[in-house]
């Protein structure tokens, strides 16, 4: 009997726990994001580490961006995590401390197979697992979470490319990753965030020239109210 949870089944969990309406532009996101998770969950080789929860929580904070209402996005991420039977909070505190550590180390030693920083002790743990296990599932929200830590260790490498590719260069090298998948993978999400950034701005404009249509026929709906409530001049003459 095959009882490995379909993609059909972890979107009905999902719309289950999150009831309210998911915004027009916003709900390919979350279901893309949804069935790329869910496609990992179920691949026997796939195991849970910090690197690709912090590609998880910085893919959904980006491409939410502008989410409205802002109180609906941090229950859309819950709720997208328990669909696939993940702890949200653990998602949100992992991608927390990564980010700690790449404020206060540098990138070459967080994602050294031999560092030796003592608060960083789990993560090159993980780091040496990943490197000598060939049968390690690659993703692409892994890859996102790896750039996010070096780019956080390093701004400056998000802006000089030639660091930026030398930097993933050496960072693949140390974890025996795809070179060439891992880079195709970071310019196809940066593209998309770019996309999805005009989108957003379409979005408001036409939220804007809506509102501005409201307000006009608003206005004129009142001023044709105030129109037929003053009695007519002649009237108005005559009773005087």
């Amino acid at each position: 009997m095959n009882n490995v949870r379909t993609v059909s089944d972890t979107k009905r969990a999902f719309y289950n726990t999150h009831t309210r309406p998911v915004n027009s532009i916003y709900r390919r996101v979350v279901e893309e994001l949804m069935v790329e998770m869910h496609l990992h969950s179920v691949n026997v080789d796939f195991h849970y580490d910090p690197l690709y929860a912090l590609g998880v929580v910085t893919s959904f904070d980006r491409f939410m961006q502008g989410y409205r209402p802002e109180s609906d996005k941090e229950p859309i991420f819950n709720a997208l995590c328990q669909a696939l039977g993940n702890d949200p909070q653990k998602f949100r505190q992992d991608s927390e401390h990564l980010l700690s550590l790449a404020s206060h180390h540098p990138w070459d030693q967080l994602l050294s197979t031999s560092h030796s920083i003592p608060e960083a002790s789990y993560l090159l743990e993980n780091v040496q697992q990943i490197a000598n296990n060939p049968k390690f599932k690659y993703s692409r929200l892994f890859a996102i979470g790896m750039f996010t830590l070096v780019g956080t260790a390093d701004p400056s490498l998000l802006k000089d490319e030639a660091k930026r590719l030398e930097a993933l260069k050496q960072v693949c090298t140390n974890l025996n990753l795809p070179e060439d998948k891992v880079r195709k993978d970071l310019e196809l999400y940066q593209s998309n965030l770019e996309k999805m950034a005009q989108a957003q701005l379409v979005m408001e404009d036409l939220i804007k020239a809506d509102r501005k249509k409201r307000e006009e026929r608003a206005q004129a709906k009142a001023a044709s109210a105030e129109a037929a409530s003053e009695p007519p001049k002649d009237e108005a003459t005559s009773s005087s």
